[in-house]
């Protein structure tokens, strides 16, 4: 427990004073009932001063003073409290390697049902926004409670080359802070034009950097203090790993320093079959089979890897790095059933969070409770 204002703790102090002068004054009455020659006035001046009840209203008073002392201190404790999570950003995939078929029909065509799934459980209240990305990332519907406009967006989506995890953070952050003021924008980040491992780190397994911001060590890490938890959070569903601009360690730093949680799901199997995806999810032609060695970043329809990497296989341990950053929790989903499940369990974990709570107010009603109580069993003695 800490206190917001320490120095009134002092106030504490008149409890032991005020029930010091009571002890007194009961050694005092008791002298005087002892100077009385008359035995049976002695016994009805003292009958019941044996009784521990009639100590009841003066204890109930001292106890709502020291209450009131803790109060005025301002005393908070760490706990963990449920936070309400108003709006969801969507972070989705559409890589060309989404249209893997190990998870049937192919990996986007599962995800979008999903996500429609999880999207048509939420209630009237909660605003989900939709960003997709690929080789760069863009915000495709801003958060919303229009159910109808975010489907259509949502069916309507189509692959492209490479995969921008950390521009997709970086993105989503932005539409946060298009509605609470108290998010700042992303810093603005120069990314290569170029697709494919060799335009950023081909591993992109995050390390704080020891001189960042306050952000780098997450909730409770070694890099200090980050920002108080917003009531927004992120929910990025990826199938690979990042190929091209900012690392997805970087800016899960940025989303520490502003309080936004990210909820990173690895979707897929770690044996990635054929590629397999509609017109549609082409974006209304058919790659031919050369086409596909710079697909979505990948070097072909089996796996594809360069530098070790197959990104056609969730990057695990950047993922986890991400959530472990942010505060958020990675999950894992091999199928279509076990990413619907991940989606349903989503709010269990998002919706509470360590927080300062402030226990003033709590105290002033104990206070008030304890000071009615008194004057009722005194009124009751005094009318008994």
């Amino acid at each position: 427990m800490s206190f917001g204002v320490p120095l009134l703790l002092v106030s504490l102090a008149f409890v032991p004073a005020l029930l010091a002068v009571y002890v007194w004054q009961l050694r005092r009455r008791r002298r005087q009932v002892v100077r009385f020659s008359n035995v049976g006035v002695l016994r009805a001046a003292g009958a019941g001063t044996g009784s521990w009840r009639r100590h009841v209203p003066i204890a109930l008073v001292l106890g709502a003073l020291a209450l009131l002392g803790l109060a005025s201190a301002r005393p908070t404790v760490r706990a963990q409290v449920p936070t309400s999570s108003s709006t969801i950003i969507l972070a989705l995939d559409v890589s060309g390697s989404m249209c893997a078929t190990d998870v049937a029909p192919n990996r986007l065509s599962a995800a979008q049902a999903a996500v429609r799934t999880f999207v048509q459980g939420q209630d009237d209240e909660t605003k989900v926004g939709l960003v997709v990305f690929s080789g760069f990332a863009q915000l495709a519907v801003a958060p919303t409670a229009d159910r109808d406009e975010l489907l259509a967006a949502l069916d309507a989506v189509s692959t492209g080359r490479g995969t921008t995890i950390g521009a997709a953070i970086l993105r989503s952050i932005d539409a946060i802070a298009e509605l609470d003021p108290n998010v700042a924008p992303a810093d603005a980040v120069d990314e290569p034009t170029v697709d494919g491992p060799g335009a950023s780190d081909p591993s992109p397994t995050p390390t704080p950097s020891p001189s960042g911001g306050g952000a780098t060590g997450g909730p409770d890490g070694p890099g200090g203090a980050r920002a108080d938890v917003a009531p927004e959070i992120v929910v990025l569903l990826t199938d690979g790993a990042n190929t091209r601009g900012v690392t997805p360690g970087e800016a899960a730093e940025q989303a520490a320093a502003r309080g936004v949680r990210v909820y990173p799901i690895g979707f897929g199997t770690t044996n990635p079959t054929q590629l397999a995806c509609t017109r549609d999810q082409y974006g209304g032609f058919v790659p031919r089979g050369r086409d596909l060695g710079g697909f979505g970043g990948f070097g072909g329809a089996g796996g594809g890897s360069s530098g070790g990497r197959n990104f056609l296989v969730v990057d695990e341990v950047a993922l986890k790095q991400v959530a472990q950053t942010t505060g958020g929790e990675y999950f894992a989903a091999t199928d279509a059933d076990g990413l619907s499940r991940v989606l349903a369990d989503l709010p269990k974990h998002v919706t509470v969070s360590e927080q300062d709570v402030d226990l003033s107010a709590a105290a002033g009603v104990l206070a008030a409770a304890a000071l009615l109580a008194g004057t009722v069993v005194s009124l009751r003695r005094a009318t008994g």
